[in-house]
């Protein structure tokens, strides 16, 4: 059973990292920029983001909670997948993640911008909060 549990597992993740790829290079209306985008400034993007000239609640939502949120999956399902400790498995994320990041940078389809590894890092954390706090709940090692 838990092999056939972790299979879907892998499964769910391939799945939803298509999904995102789709999300981070394509959709949205991405369309290839002229110039190379980068942010390499800690906070910055964050910054402009939580001022109010700055702030709509739709813009608000997709770049902070969106970068948030859309990585707290990874962060569940990750260690069911690769049976690893945090440090491990979030170094496999952030490996993905900077790959994704410079996919982008390089494909002019959106930008590398470090808010949005830091951003992500959080979700990631968060979900893996929630799969520690799970395992615990149920006394196994999903």
């Amino acid at each position: 059973m838990k092999s056939q549990f972790r299979k879907l597992i892998t499964f769910l993740i391939v799945i939803y990292l298509m999904i995102l790829m789709y999300w981070m290079l394509l959709g949205f209306g991405r369309t290839p920029q002229e110039e190379y985008m980068y942010n390499l400034k800690p906070f910055v993007t964050i910054g402009q983001f939580l001022q109010v000239s700055h702030f709509t609640p739709r813009a608000w939502m997709v770049n902070l909670l969106g970068n948030i949120g859309v990585f707290v999956p990874f962060g569940v399902l990750m260690p069911v997948v690769f049976r690893m400790k945090l440090l491990k498995v979030y170094g496999l994320f952030l490996a993905g993640l900077i790959t994704l990041e410079l996919t982008q940078l390089l494909s002019k389809r959106g930008s590398l911008d470090v808010d949005d590894v830091i951003l992500n890092s959080l979700g990631f954390l968060i979900g893996y909060g929630i799969y520690k706090a799970a395992a615990q709940y149920f006394k196994t090692s999903l």
